[in-house]
């Protein structure tokens, strides 16, 4: 019996695959568990926490409850559609900034992004209860709008704590207008924000969020014209189906950002070319990193790549604020500005990182190793439960199933280095400290070989930082990324950072000259067309 590294039976080519349906099946037996651990810092951006002994906090306040919504709704966009990261911090930041749009008016001093009817509300009137129905009513309708496919969710949300869905009112001066006034100026602001959500860019086709910019990879599926430029790659499912995915949102560096002047504002220098002996280097790391991949490796990969039903990079540092809020006990108000900055994180993040990777054009591992390696001999990973051994160089691939082989758009710099390095800096900044204090338990091969083990392990994340150097990491170990994609990508996301918590700092504090980003006049009344039941006209 042959046996390979990992001390898995390999038994010739019989390498079985397995179906995305028995996949997300597998995803369920992961174990994600949270250790709570005590605050150890207190959050130097926050107004005062209330000493009302009755007030809900963590799990319990209704922006965290809120959130939950949101990212349901997101790993459901997921499975219905893909893998879409950029997209996905699009959404998330929409609904995020809505709320906190809402919040503003019943806060003391705090200034709105985008909202620029109706005025603060007096003392008497900011009330937890009257906080609570103007950011349900925000969140409600922007979800309705954004995932159209699911309003009824949304709606039957609104009439489970007490509202009426089918309340439109425009009155600024009570908690529903100015929830649905929040909404309505988020959407069309954003509308015409360069990410096309509407697909209705002249250059583009129909569709939301489709690329107008008319991009064309140099490298067609199956041929490589120039070794240092991406190329798409051709997907496989268990049943022998084969299909191409185009390169994702190529318009993205675009978007229009919140902390950033525009996406270029951080550009990173170049990625090293082929013929240069540090990238030579760098992708002997990512095939001997695989060709010794432990259990542990194995889950840090999958955990940070997520499953089918995924909430994207975005959604998993809400998950980690999440945890945040409930270890420091957050009341509404803490949550409402704690998810506005990690969304607007992940929002500018994006975009830096796409501006970079569109302008770069830069090829992944799979493609540098096929080349460089060819026909010789090397260690690698041959296939779902073919398990680590030796294989030809052309034969090498990402620890990834054949349906999903690598993320559809160039490599320089990582997306989850650059989203992790601003999410974690942007914690670290709001709470006054790096430590985070998170453990989280993990069935290895749980996405991509399913019963290779039923031994789960403790990744331990003990600050934000390290959480986001694993993330970074993870994708050197996947064999997704070169180093040098993940170190840049990491810096790229925390100078960001920086510039997205000045702004948030600013509308916190209510030092901002003029509410920003005026609703521009080309920008319909309805937001976005929604079908039957959801929102429209307000």
């Amino acid at each position: 019996m042959e046996m390979d590294r990992m001390g898995r039976e390999v038994s010739g080519k019989s390498c079985r695959l397995f179906s995305p349906a028995l996949r997300i099946a597998a995803f369920a037996l992961g174990v994600i568990l949270f250790v709570t651990s005590p605050a150890t810092a207190s959050d130097p951006v926050s107004t005062a926490k209330a000493s009302a002994g009755d007030e809900p906090r963590g799990e319990d306040n209704l922006a965290y409850r809120w959130g939950t919504v949101t990212l349901d709704a997101i790993a459901d966009d997921t499975l219905r559609y893909m893998p879409r990261p950029t997209v996905n911090s699009h959404q998330l930041y929409l609904v995020m900034a809505a709320m906190f749009d809402a919040w503003t008016r019943y806060d003391e001093r705090a200034e709105p992004v985008y909202l620029t009817e109706g005025e603060r509300r007096p003392a008497a009137e900011r009330t937890r209860e009257n906080k609570e129905q103007a950011i349900s009513f925000a969140v409600a309708r922007v979800l309705e709008q954004t995932f159209p496919l699911d309003w009824f969710k949304f709606k039957g949300k609104l009439h489970a704590l007490g509202y009426d869905p089918s309340d439109e009112s425009l009155d600024p001066t009570t908690p529903v207008g100015v929830g649905n006034l929040a909404a309505r100026a988020v959407l069309r602001t954003r509308a015409k924000d360069g990410s096309n959500m509407l697909g209705d860019h002249p250059d583009g086709p129909h569709e939301p969020y489709a690329d107008y910019t008319g991009y064309e990879p140099v490298n067609p599926p199956g041929e490589i014209r120039d070794i240092d430029r991406w190329q798409p790659k051709t997907f496989k499912l268990a049943n022998g189906t084969e299909w191409v995915l185009d390169c994702l949102t190529p318009h993205w560096h675009r978007v229009k950002t919140f902390g950033l002047t525009d996406g270029s504002q951080l550009r990173p220098g170049p990625p090293p070319r082929m013929g240069d002996e540090r990238l030579v280097e760098e992708i002997k790391e990512v095939i001997d990193v695989q060709a010794n991949l432990t259990m542990e490796d194995i889950a840090l990969v999958e955990f940070m790549r997520d499953g089918p039903h995924s909430v994207q990079q975005a959604g998993h540092w809400m998950i980690f604020g999440r945890h945040v809020s409930k270890r420091d006990q957050h009341n509404l108000d803490d949550d409402v500005k704690m998810y506005f900055l990690v969304a607007a994180a992940a929002l500018d993040s994006f975009v830096a990182c796409w501006d970079a990777k569109m302008h770069y054009d830069n090829n992944r591992p799979y493609q540098q190793v096929h080349h460089l390696f060819g026909d010789e001999e090397i260690t690698g990973w041959g296939g779902q439960y073919c398990g680590i051994g030796p294989i030809r160089g052309s034969d090498w691939q990402p620890y990834s199933p054949s349906d999903f082989l690598c993320p559809p758009f160039p490599a320089y710099p990582s997306g989850h280095s650059t989203v992790s390095g601003a999410c974690s800096k942007a914690l670290e900044l709001f709470t006054g400290s790096d430590t985070f204090g998170a453990q989280v338990e993990l069935l290895p091969g749980r996405l991509t070989e399913p019963g290779i083990t039923d031994e789960t392990i403790v990744l331990d994340l003990p600050t934000f930082s390290r959480t986001a150097d694993l993330a970074g990491w993870s994708r050197v170990l996947g064999g997704y990324h070169i180093q040098t994609d993940n170190v840049v990508g990491l810096q790229l996301g925390r100078d960001v950072a920086h510039h997205v918590f000045e702004r948030f700092q600013r509308h916190v504090r209510g030092e901002v000259a003029e509410r920003n980003d005026a609703i521009p006049p080309q920008a319909a009344d309805d937001a976005r067309p929604g079908p039957a039941g959801a929102t429209r006209g307000w």
